[in-house]
């Protein structure tokens, strides 16, 4: 059998308020192709189809497209729910799907129920939260203890049936590398799973983790096929072509479409706009830390005037160390405006006001001088006639 896994494609993501939609049909767009080229019978979605349990109608849409063309182009399909999916909602018409060839797994109770192709067992596990199901599974209620007893049931009916198991599964297993843009599905260590708990099976699909990376022996990590955070720069994002028989399972990773890249910058704003070994950033989504010793002013509409996909300003300024002088001697002797000058100078990062914004401030400074002695005028006015009535 020849399988494609893939996992995280999270429809409906944003990127720093930009829409990933698009990149999102490209790779489905790739993924399709991949299943016609290398003659694919099935391919393997590892959790979070979608980004949120209530998907926008476009990512449906998205999603229902996919799979239609995917079985137009000869693959069974097999869906597991992960921790960004409503199992309800993605598990809706599981049973008639199951009859066109499209195999949605999202119920504990199908596990150990294998989807037979060929002659390899597909044994997709849903995303497992202890507290909901650990009481059902008769285990620990840790992520560990559940999968654990959801492979129990695997190992028992794979042996029985005496075909190479395939499992999918959704999950954190230790010594795997995180990245910034996966949500965390434990608390103190709580969802860290053991590699060994998925052993005994020819391949694990893993999904969960956004990074591709081998997991051992047991399996890999496909990771997201679109980068999610700026933590993901280096990543090389990808589908894993697997070939699965009695002999042993080979596999082969296809490079996934990347419709903009990630740029991470560093360095200070003029010398950013004046390197033109930058110009690879200018198409990127960028990422840019400023080191200028004081925050430049229009820094973002400057920057994107280079790279117009800056979504990020990050600021890394030299520390000021703290003078031992009272904060009273400090601003002793500063007239009103020198003060509201030196306000807006340290709430910006060492910008000082422009000649604009001095006579802005000298303006509202004698506005407020002026109204604050009428009404004095007005308060001893009010007191002398107080005074006059009493005597």
């Amino acid at each position: 059998m020849r399988l494609i896994h893939t996992s995280d494609w999270h429809l409906g993501r944003r990127f720093h308020g930009a829409p990933l939609l698009d990149a999102q049909a490209a790779y489905l767009e790739h993924l399709v192709e991949v299943v016609g080229s290398e003659r694919v019978d099935a391919v393997l979605v590892s959790g979070d189809i979608y980004d949120r349990a209530l998907p926008a109608p476009e990512s449906v849409q998205l999603l229902d497209d996919t799979l239609v063309r995917l079985r137009e182009a000869g693959a069974h399909v097999v869906l597991s729910s992960g921790n960004h999916d409503s199992a309800v909602r993605l598990g809706f018409g599981s049973r008639v799907l199951e009859l066109g060839g499209v195999h949605v797994r999202t119920n504990p109770s199908s596990i150990g129920r294998p989807v037979l192709l060929g002659d390899v067992a597909i044994y997709p596990l849903p995303y497992l939260e202890p507290s909901v199901t650990a009481s059902a599974l008769a285990a620990e209620a840790t992520h560990a203890g559940v999968l654990r007893a959801a492979m129990d049931r695997v190992r028992a009916d794979a042996t029985e049936r005496g075909l190479p198991a395939v499992v999918m599964a959704h999950a954190f297993v230790v010594g795997s590398t995180t990245s910034d843009s996966e949500r965390d599905i434990g608390v103190g260590g709580t969802s860290a799973v053991p590699a060994s708990v998925f052993d005994g099976v020819a391949y694990t699909a893993l999904g969960h983790l956004h990074g591709a990376q081998s997991v051992g022996e047991i399996g890999r990590y496909s990771g997201s096929p679109v980068a999610m955070s700026f933590s993901e720069s280096d990543h090389r994002k990808s589908s894993v072509l697997l070939e699965v028989s009695q002999a042993g399972t080979a596999y082969e990773l296809i490079e996934a479409p990347v419709q903009r890249p990630l740029a991470r910058l560093r360095g200070t704003l003029d010398d950013l706009l004046a390197d033109q070994s930058l110009a690879y950033a200018e198409s990127a989504w960028c990422q840019i830390t400023l080191t200028d010793r004081t925050r430049p002013l229009g820094a973002m509409e400057r920057l994107r005037s280079r790279f117009p996909h800056t979504v990020q300003i990050l600021f890394e300024q030299q520390v000021v160390p703290l003078t031992e002088r009272s904060y009273a001697s400090r601003h002793a002797g500063r007239s009103t405006l020198e003060l509201c000058c030196d306000f807006l100078e340290h709430t910006r990062g060492g910008a000082a006001a422009s000649e604009a914004e001095r006579d802005l401030l000298v303006t509202a400074v004698e506005q407020t001088r002026v109204a604050r002695d009428g009404r004095d005028r007005a308060e001893g006015q009010r007191a002398v006639g107080r005074e006059s009535g009493v005597a």
